[in-house]
C-alpha cells in the first residue's frame, strides 16, 4: 500500500484467499484492505497513539439517517461526557478532498453535532474547528489531544 502523510505504525496484516486484510482496533475484526480503510486504519491510530483517545471513545462506520437516507460516517471520536467531539471523513489517496468532501462532512456533522471536522486522503489533511453559534469554522494545523 502507499505511504501515506502520517507516522509509520504497525498493522496487523493477513492475507486470505488472495486478498489482503487489516485488522481494526476498534471493530475488532479484519477488513479487507482497500485503499480507503487503509487511510481509516492510519487515521485510528494517530487518534489512539499521537493524540491519545481511548479506543472505546471511538466508533467506526456507523449509520446515519439524514432525510430519510441511509449514510455512513467513517469515524467520530467523543469526549469524556459521550458528546461528539471530532468527525473523520476518510477518503482513498487517489481521491481529492474536495468541497464536495466538506459538504458531504457537514451534512453528517449537522447531526452529529462534532466541534472538529478532519478530512483526509491520508496525504492531504484538512481539519476544522467548528462554531455553530455563528456558522463559521476555522482551519487548523492539527488536531487537538483527548480533551477532558
Amino acid at each position: 500500500m502507499q505511504k501515506l502523510n502520517f507516522p509509520d505504525y504497525d498493522f496487523k496484516l493477513k492475507q486470505q484467499t488472495g486478498k489482503w486484510f487489516i485488522f481494526d482496533p476498534v471493530r475488532k475484526k479484519y477488513y479487507v484492505l482497500t485503499p480507503e480503510e487503509w487511510v481509516r486504519q492510519h487515521v485510528l491510530q494517530y487518534l489512539i497513539i499521537d493524540k491519545k483517545y481511548p479506543l472505546q471513545w471511538i466508533a467506526v462506520e456507523k449509520e446515519l439517517h439524514i432525510n430519510r437516507t441511509k449514510r455512513r460516517f467513517d469515524i467520530v471520536v467523543f469526549n469524556r461526557e459521550l458528546k461528539p467531539e471530532i468527525l473523520v471523513e476518510c477518503k482513498a489517496p487517489q481521491v481529492a478532498v474536495t468541497q464536495k468532501t466538506f459538504d458531504q462532512a457537514n451534512q453528517y456533522n449537522w447531526l452529529i453535532k462534532a466541534p472538529y471536522l478532519f478530512l483526509t486522503n491520508g496525504l492531504k489533511h484538512y481539519i476544522c474547528r467548528i462554531d455553530f453559534m455563528n456558522n463559521k469554522y476555522e482551519f487548523l494545523k492539527e488536531l487537538p489531544e483527548k480533551t477532558r
